[in-house]
């Protein structure tokens, strides 16, 4: 089996402009086992909580701590993901957490611009050696939200974040001066493809006013000697047992077994989205 973990080139690629775009990382049967799952599991609509937008809209996700044994697991733990963040990171890799966006038709939020790292720094993480993989289990289309980010705006280091709505999003002065700087991408992505992003770049969405839903999950990593030096709400480092890519069919079939295993955090514990910068 060809290998699925990112090449040299794409890690370059990341390290320039801050993403790099892995096409059908997720075949079409993997990630039907995702959506499936995801779009029938009543724990993972149950823990769901809004982030109002500031635009009238609320955006839907579900969030977790600890990948779990399941289908939501396989696809944090696959080997193929976590040797790509290895690379892109330069070490051992943690999972810091994951999420499921939750963007239904006609009623799906915006996410404010922001960096992550503009969240992730207030939990006593030191530098900003994380990264994200944004894994498309619907088609991510203009239409209906897809991901807006700002070609090598990582390179700017880590924006001051104000609140916007439920969300801190970046000091909108300065994205503004970067946008007439830099490239605007709107990251159309089919179901499997995956976008690996730097915690540093910019990235927003619109709301989904389409007919059409868009999900997401969203899994987070967190380089091993990035330790925090505090305990959050999110994980210090906790050893990540890597599962072969074979094992996101084998686990498929046990769909639901995340759902009484997954350290779902709630909204009240959910503190970054919300925290200032000082």
């Amino acid at each position: 089996m060809t290998s699925r973990v990112l090449s040299d080139t794409q890690v370059d690629e990341y390290q320039e402009q801050g993403f790099t775009l892995a096409r059908g990382l997720f075949d079409a049967e993997e990630i039907a086992l995702l959506a499936r799952s995801a779009k029938e599991d009543a724990e993972l609509d149950r823990r769901a909580f809004g982030r109002a937008d500031g635009e009238g809209g609320v955006v839907r996700l579900s969030l977790w701590n600890h990948p779990g044994n399941g289908i939501y697991g396989a696809f944090a733990r696959s080997e193929r993901v976590v040797r790509s963040c290895e690379k892109l990171l330069g070490g051992e890799v943690y999972h810091y957490h994951s999420k499921m966006i939750l963007k239904d038709p006609k009623v799906g939020g915006a996410w404010a611009w922001h960096q992550d790292y503009g969240y992730w720094y207030q939990n006593g993480v030191l530098f900003p050696l994380l990264t994200s993989v944004f894994i498309a289990v619907d088609p991510s289309r203009r239409e209906n939200g897809c991901l807006q980010v700002i070609r090598g705006s990582h390179h700017a280091g880590r924006i001051t974040h104000v609140l916007t709505g439920d969300q801190a999003g970046a000091d909108r002065e300065r994205v503004d001066e970067l946008l007439k700087r830099l490239e605007l991408v709107y990251v159309e992505m089919a179901p499997g493809d995956a976008l690996f992003f730097h915690c540093n770049l910019l990235h927003r969405s619109d709301q989904n006013k389409s007919e059409n839903p868009r999900w997401s999950m969203i899994c987070c990593y967190n380089a091993a000697r990035n330790d925090p030096y505090k305990d959050s709400h999110h994980p210090r480092y906790t050893r990540l047992d890597v599962l072969p890519d074979e094992a996101v069919r084998s686990v498929g079939v046990r769909r639901f077994a995340d759902s009484g295993e997954v350290a779902w955090l709630e909204d009240t514990q959910d503190r970054s989205a919300r925290v200032l910068d000082g």
